[in-house]
């Protein structure tokens, strides 16, 4: 009875602009306005998909007509601090383009996606309140083992600190830094509060903490950080943002390699392109389809990867009653893309789920679901493409060849497969 009420209300919740939450998903800045609609058709199909009356969730900050994002890095919200009482957090993020741009970022506190089995970490649930003592980028060189230079303070509202309500979203002041080739650009701030939504970096990049307030900084998994790090890029003409769980945030692939198939892809394309990674690990499509911020910010887009179904199948939606049926997985999957197409996102490009060596029960859903995630992509005028084929071997379609988290192997086989298929759009 509770997984029929949870997929009803992801259905319901693009027929109400209220019943996705509008204002608290909108940006506190004083600077954010309505985005001008677009009227480009897909890149890809000439199908508008089904007619069906829905108002776009996007979030419409100006900003995200200004600032695209600047790295394959995904920092959203996937778990939280309980308590944290002055403590600095660092984390090296990789960036696409280097010399001296001006950033901007934005946040969010609420958590974007169910962790495990949603126990305290689920889908929707509002950070507490938090105050940003200091906010900082820098320069950190080649490695971790580098000291960070070139400090740049990053302000809110002219401040350099910052009280946030719950379930606030906002953004930064813009901030001009010089991250030259093959450095890190490092973010680094100091938060006291309770609840502060994190990102669960898995070991991704350098993510530390200083909780003494002494200058050593040690291994932290669970990092506070801006959900979205823009840059204002001249060139690109072509936003692209991959959305799903870990397999697309990259999660147990080597430390610092970026070896991922979403990773791959970004460092594939050309100037006239950005990648935005919104995969958060353990996230299910019933999590997106609720339409919160995750979904609405992300919808700031020229092209779509969506890429779902292990959780689903293996662990359903947050407090349901186990793993979905391959129709369930797609009747939660159906409103999001309904808000790609209200949003006029160009192109669309759905994965299908990858082999996890699941148990015979579970790989006949994944069968079903992928077959029918054919019919889906082609009602809706997008591509489908076999994610699946590219990490399996033909005799064990079952089996994960490169592990159930693919392997730097399988992702340059994965990301090489995408860019063969797909590189025209990014010309």
């Amino acid at each position: 009875m509770k997984k029929l009420i949870a997929i009803v209300s992801a259905l319901a919740c693009v027929m109400s602009l209220a019943a996705c939450g509008s204002s608290d998903d909108s940006s506190a800045s004083s600077t954010a306005s309505s985005q001008t609609e677009q009227t480009a058709s897909s890149d890809i199909s000439e199908s508008e998909g089904p007619e069906k009356n829905v108002e776009s969730i996007r979030v419409t900050d100006a900003q995200f007509d200004i600032y695209t994002s600047n790295t394959y890095l995904s920092t959203g919200n996937n778990g939280f601090v309980r308590s944290a009482d002055g403590i600095t957090y660092r984390a090296y993020i990789p960036v696409e383009q280097y010399d001296e741009l001006e950033y901007c970022f934005y946040f969010s506190n609420t958590v974007d996606s169910t962790y495990n089995k949603g126990k305290p970490v689920y889908v929707g649930k509002e950070g507490g309140e938090y105050t940003i003592e200091y906010a900082a980028v820098y320069d950190g060189g080649t490695s971790p083992d580098e000291e960070p230079t070139n400090k740049s303070d990053v302000t809110f509202g002219g401040e350099s600190s910052k009280s946030v309500a719950a379930n606030e979203t906002y953004w930064s002041d813009p901030v001009t830094i010089d991250i030259p080739q093959d450095h890190y650009l490092v973010w680094e701030w100091k938060l006291t509060g309770k609840e502060i939504p994190c990102n669960k970096m898995s070991n991704l990049t350098s993510a530390t903490a200083d909780k003494t307030g002494e200058g050593n900084f040690e291994y932290c998994d669970d990092i506070p950080l801006p959900v979205f790090i823009g840059a204002k890029r001249e060139n690109v003409t072509n936003r692209v943002m991959a959305i799903g769980d870990s397999i697309t945030q990259g999660c147990q692939t080597e430390f610092m390699k970026f070896e991922y198939w979403s990773a791959q892809i970004a460092q594939q394309l050309g100037e006239n392109a950005s990648f935005w990674n919104c995969g958060l690990g353990w996230a299910r499509t019933s999590d997106l389809s609720t339409c919160g911020n995750w979904l609405g910010r992300s919808l700031n887009c020229d092209t779509a990867i969506v890429a779902f179904g292990t959780n689903d199948i293996a662990s359903g939606e947050y407090n349901g009653d186990g793993g979905n049926k391959a129709e369930e997985i797609i009747a939660y999957l159906e409103p999001i893309l309904d808000q790609l197409k209200a949003a006029d996102v160009k192109n669309i490009i759905i994965f299908n789920a990858p082999p996890e060596d699941f148990d015979e029960e579970k790989e006949a859903v994944r069968t079903e679901y992928n077959e029918m995630l054919k019919e889906t992509a082609e009602k809706y005028g997008a591509e489908y493409f076999d994610f699946a084929s590219y990490l399996c071997d033909p005799e064990t379609p079952s089996a994960a060849k490169f592990g159930g988290h693919p392997n730097g192997e399988g992702g340059k086989i994965v990301a090489d497969a995408f860019m063969e298929k797909y590189a025209s759009l990014f010309e």
